[in-house]
């Protein structure tokens, strides 16, 4: 086959999360370690750091494997979804996997594929790990799917696990509670492997506290070692001060990925890098300040608050649920714009009434969906937003969307695309003007 019709082939014959939902997940480890087993384990052969999380997951990832970078490990990077690529998910020093390996892979899983019928996100973390494996990287920072204790990656024992926060995402999967998603979570805990858990909650931080206990896990609550302050946006830079709380002492941060919602993920990624450098990873205060100060350039990290256009400026970012989309609308209010116009398209399963609460009402609304089975249709988001003083009219697909919001804003207004990864992955940057 080749590259195209493998993925194809991938695409139709395994069950895939982003296009059909629940009905791809698979509830337990057992085809991925079966996997891991025929492939002679390859998650056993490198050093992994293994990240959770409901926010800020693939932003620290990426932060971390670019710290790696620099600091002259040859790194690998599994992260999901993706935005263009398939490719993206998997990557050795920033580069994607080739398309040759993805091939080979593929025809040699064939008939396990057919044996076991497992999901797409189990066939791709397969991979991953083989590549890993072959490319003999130094360390792996792998990214969560869905959850925690069931997800396909929670095969590895890493050097730390890392949960970024909790908040109410995939409910219908992970549980309604606060609590009952932290337990899900909490599941890459493992024994006697510290544990670093971004930002202190009073519902939550008890369960990590007496499963990590349970494990003799070391525990660290990153919010409770640092905070951050001066913020401020300056040549395509967020600068950060930090402040660690025991000696006070400053120490400022130029970061290329500028969401202010950033500050958190560069608290969780310092924690994270005090244990790397206690079990004796050798990273310099320069290789973590260059590391993150060219995340995008060393890791190919897009979405994240990214500036795709100017007069009018316009920003992707893939926030789609309450913890993201109240972050963008703090991100909105840093900003100095004139109007604000917001395209958004949402999947079916999400908490759509709250976020449409959240959202501004004084913003121009542009509705539109991703090209996906589990897209909302946008003429159903737009008749909901009514509800809540929001509106604007609606687009079939985001290309169209944004066309519309740049012909009517002006040089001066602020166009922000959200909602869902797949709405972001499908812009089109170079066709819409």
């Amino acid at each position: 086959m080749t590259y195209k019709e493998t993925i194809e082939y991938l695409y139709a014959a395994l069950p895939m999360f982003s296009r059909i939902g629940d009905a791809a997940i698979k509830k337990d480890i057992t085809n991925t370690v079966l996997l891991c087993e025929r492939l002679g384990n390859p998650h056993q052969q490198f050093k992994t750091v293994h990240i959770a999380g409901t926010n800020g997951k693939g932003s620290v990832s990426h932060m971390l494997a670019s710290i790696f970078q620099n600091a002259g490990y040859r790194t690998g990077l599994y992260t999901s979804p993706h935005l263009k690529d398939f490719r993206e998910r998997i990557k050795v020093n920033g580069e994607m996997v080739s398309e040759d390996f993805v091939v080979q892979f593929t025809e040699k899983i064939k008939p396990l594929i057919q044996e076991i019928q497992p999901s797409f996100f189990e066939i791709t973390v397969a991979m991953a790990f083989q590549y890993f494996a072959e490319k003999q990287v130094d360390v792996a920072v792998i990214e969560t799917g869905l959850g925690g204790r069931l997800d396909s990656t929670n095969v590895v024992t890493p050097e730390v696990s890392v949960i970024t926060n909790i908040g109410m995402d995939h409910m219908h999967l992970l549980g309604n509670t606060l609590t009952a998603i932290a337990f899900e979570k909490a599941g890459i805990i493992k024994q006697d492997v510290p544990v670093v858990i971004g930002e202190t909650n009073a519902e939550t931080s008890a369960v990590f506290t007496a499963i990590s206990h349970e494990k003799n896990a070391p525990i660290i609550f990153a919010d409770q070692l640092r905070y951050t302050e001066d913020h401020t946006y300056e040549d395509h830079r967020l600068h950060i001060t930090v402040v660690s709380k025991s000696g006070n002492k400053k120490t400022g941060f130029s970061l290329d990925l500028t969401g202010l919602y950033q500050a958190k993920n560069l608290v969780t990624v310092l924690a994270t890098v005090d244990i790397l450098k206690h079990k004796n990873w050798q990273i310099s205060n320069e290789n973590i300040h260059a590391g993150l100060n060219d995340v995008k350039k060393y890791t190919g990290l897009h979405g994240r608050w990214e500036q795709v256009h100017y007069k009018p400026d316009i920003f992707i970012d893939v926030a789609h649920n309450e913890d993201g989309i109240k972050q963008l609308v703090a991100q909105t209010e840093w900003m100095n714009f004139h109007a604000l116009h917001i395209v958004i398209g949402m999947a079916k399963d999400k908490d759509i009434e709250k976020v449409l609460t959240l959202l501004p009402k004084e913003a121009d609304y542009y509705f539109t969906k991703a090209q996906i089975l589990r897209a909302l249709p946008e003429d159903l988001l737009a008749a909901k937003a009514l509800q809540y003083d929001l509106h604007g009219h609606h687009y079939p697909d985001v290309n169209a969307a944004v066309k519309a919001a740049i012909q009517k804003a002006h040089k001066d207004d602020l166009i922000v695309v959200c909602g869902s990864v797949f709405v972001v992955g499908e812009l089109d940057v170079n066709n819409i003007l």
